[in-house]
């Protein structure tokens, strides 16, 4: 049997207000592109007084869900996909009311506790489980990987030679010799151009 890891309490309340907030502002933009796509003129104000009731309805749920879901994690000391089925059916009940039936009501809570629990199970990421605890991003892989494997810098150096970039250490000076030595051209180091070692 798997080691449980020791459970910590969320703040219920502040993600709460960050759901309500984030789900409001995504509630205006879509109360926005409904108040530009009606065919009256419903001028600015529209957005609130028209189609107003999309902010609130994108608020309560988000605010619904982010809720239920961590007051029912705290409540049962556990962090699994139950609450988010717990929240997801509550907001996703918030939906249904709008109809007034009690199908809808079930049926949408219903959905959306499969679709937020189903997304939770998998690791609450697109791409799987794989991006929960122990998961290292592709960029800090990559990384790790060119750090275990790098070369020492004079061995790149012996395999390609200078230049294109890379020079060794007294570089300049062996460059004013071979020019000395082929050309009989005297190179004043001073005026060179310093290159990184």
């Amino acid at each position: 049997m798997a080691e449980q890891t020791p459970y910590h309490p969320r703040d219920a309340i502040s993600s709460t207000t960050n759901a309500v907030l984030l789900n409001g502002a995504a509630g205006v933009l879509i109360s926005g592109v409904q108040n530009t796509l009606a065919k009256e003129n419903r001028g600015l104000f529209g957005l609130f007084t028209k189609t107003g009731g999309t902010i609130a309805m994108f608020a309560a749920v988000g605010g619904t869900y982010a809720f239920i879901k961590d007051a029912s994690a705290n409540l049962r000391e556990t962090d699994d996909p139950w609450n988010a089925a717990l929240g997801g059916f509550f907001g996703g009940a918030l939906l249904g009311i709008r109809t007034g039936r009690i199908p809808y009501v079930l049926g949408f809570g219903a959905g959306l506790a499969t679709l937020v629990a189903s997304f939770d199970a998998g690791g609450n990421h697109w791409r799987g489980a794989k991006w929960r605890e122990g998961y290292v991003d592709d960029v800090a892989r990559r990384e790790a990987i060119r750090s275990t494997r790098r070369r020492a810098y004079e061995e790149t150096i012996e395999e390609i030679g200078e230049g294109r970039g890379v020079y060794g250490p007294g570089y300049a000076e062996r460059r004013a010799a071979r020019l000395k030595e082929k050309y009989g051209v005297e190179v004043p180091l001073e005026h060179e151009k310093p290159y990184a070692y």
